[in-house]
């Protein structure tokens, strides 16, 4: 009758069929009456808080500032620490060279040299906003993640157009139809634009040195190491013409080691690009999620109430409400499907009827659903129930013999089931015994 990962509450009301008489043999008799039935989804579960948010270093070099400490509560902005990263500045001055050397001149020579040089530049500006979308995509703050993307889609847009002119004019001069003086202008213009765009990317990284707090919550130092390489060759290369300073762009210190996980991240620590700083956790408000067995996912809906027992906690019980309930399955440990569901968490009341303290995020739990209530409804204990031909039944007193009637069950519990057709209130039935029960028996 259960199903797999399911557990039943009950609570009947005036069920006169716990008054049972009966004789040596174990077989005992009893009333049905109305009731009220309780089904309960029992899933096993994990406290998450509101949000999480790692803080990471953008560029390799050290910690030169703590602003925070363990366990402290920021606020969303609160500067958490400044990280020194010579090989960040260092860019930012090659940068700055090579936008000065754009300024001061352009690439002369012939029609089929400036179509080559701005092949050039094309493939430098090609790996700069590729490497720069790359690295965008290891920054932990969805905010600053989304600026960036967006000023290097407004960059590249504007590098294109400027770069197809340059193009189509040094194609007319190695043609023998263009000017020389438009070519030479139009490909010096798509040069100084990649070495403006190679400048304000470096400056990005080194403002990203001073790392904020993307959410409101209580400070982690450090955590688990995401690795990842440097940034540092996001600025690309530019074109040799540009005074030499193209290959000083990517000649910039590769990505040191992530810090270990074991150590204690203080001032001066080794950070790598992509490393760890801090983790802002934001428990203003709790949640649970469940992993509820396909056997009972159809019966979990939106707005149902549940309580929650913590592992960490014995004998406190939390409230909770189901918020969402998940389409798409997932593999239990026990290798059946589940699906996820998402319940608010609320207060929790110990034993004695204290305030049970609130869990932290991460702990197990298990929540127990309540999917259906059954009320005034006509309700026996469940070890009434015998199978006959694949259904349920139970055992009838009728001028005291017994005799089988099927039955149809409703909500269902441990102990007691509703009987929506076959029982009704009053009937004496077999509470007790009833696998040894026959036909015609005579019944106490």
């Amino acid at each position: 009758m259960n199903r797999l990962g399911r557990v039943f509450a009950v609570a009947v009301l005036s069920l006169s069929a716990a008054c049972t008489s009966g004789g040596d043999d174990g077989v005992r008799t009893g009333r049905a009456a109305l009731g009220t039935v309780a089904e309960v989804v029992e899933a096993p579960a994990t406290v998450s808080a509101k949000a999480v948010a790692t803080v990471t270093a953008p560029s390799d070099g050290r910690v030169a500032r703590l602003a925070v400490t363990d366990g402290q509560q920021v606020r969303s902005g609160q500067v958490v620490a400044v990280i020194d990263s010579p090989s960040a500045l260092q860019r930012l001055g090659q940068a700055r060279k090579a936008l000065a050397a754009a300024g001061s001149g352009g690439s002369g020579g012939g029609g089929v040299t400036l179509v080559s040089s701005q092949r050039r530049s094309d493939r430098a500006a090609a790996k700069a906003f590729a490497d720069a979308r790359t690295a965008a995509g290891k920054i932990a703050d969805p905010q600053l993640k989304a600026a960036s993307l967006a000023q290097l889609s407004a960059a590249q847009t504007q590098y294109e157009a400027v770069a197809r002119d340059a193009r189509n004019a040094a194609n007319a001069l190695a043609q023998g139809i263009g000017r020389i003086s438009a070519a030479v202008a139009s490909v010096s213009a798509a040069q100084r634009l990649q070495a403006q765009t190679a400048y304000e990317l470096a400056q990005s990284q080194v403002d990203a040195l001073t790392l904020r707090a993307p959410v409101g919550g209580i400070v982690q130092l450090g955590g688990p190491s995401s690795g990842g390489s440097s940034v540092g060759d996001l600025l690309g290369s530019l074109p040799p013409d540009l005074a030499g300073q193209a290959s000083q762009l990517s000649q910039g210190p590769s990505a040191g080691s992530p810090p270990d996980t074991n150590s204690v991240l203080t001032a001066g620590s080794q950070v790598g690009a992509g490393s760890p700083v801090a983790t802002v956790v934001d428990v203003s408000a709790l949640s649970i999620t469940a992993s509820v067995d396909e056997t009972d996912v159809l019966l979990v809906k939106s707005g149902e109430t549940a309580s929650v027992d913590l592992d960490a906690v014995p004998g406190a019980t939390y409230r909770a409400t189901v918020t969402s309930v998940g389409v798409l399955p997932t593999t239990s440990s026990r290798g059946g499907v589940s699906y996820r569901a998402r319940l608010t968490l609320g207060a929790g009341t110990l034993g004695d009827g204290k305030p049970a303290p609130p869990p932290r995020p991460g702990m197990s739990a298990v929540a127990k659903i309540q999917v259906r209530e059954a009320k005034d409804v006509v309700a026996i204990p469940a070890s009434a129930l015998v199978r006959d031909g694949g259904r349920d039944a139970v055992w009838i007193a009728e001028n005291g013999r017994a005799i089988r009637r099927r039955v149809t069950i409703g909500a269902q519990g441990p102990d007691t089931v509703e009987i929506t057709q076959g029982v009704r209130a009053g009937d004496r039935i077999v509470t007790a015994g009833a696998d040894r029960v026959k036909t015609g028996q005579k019944l106490p």
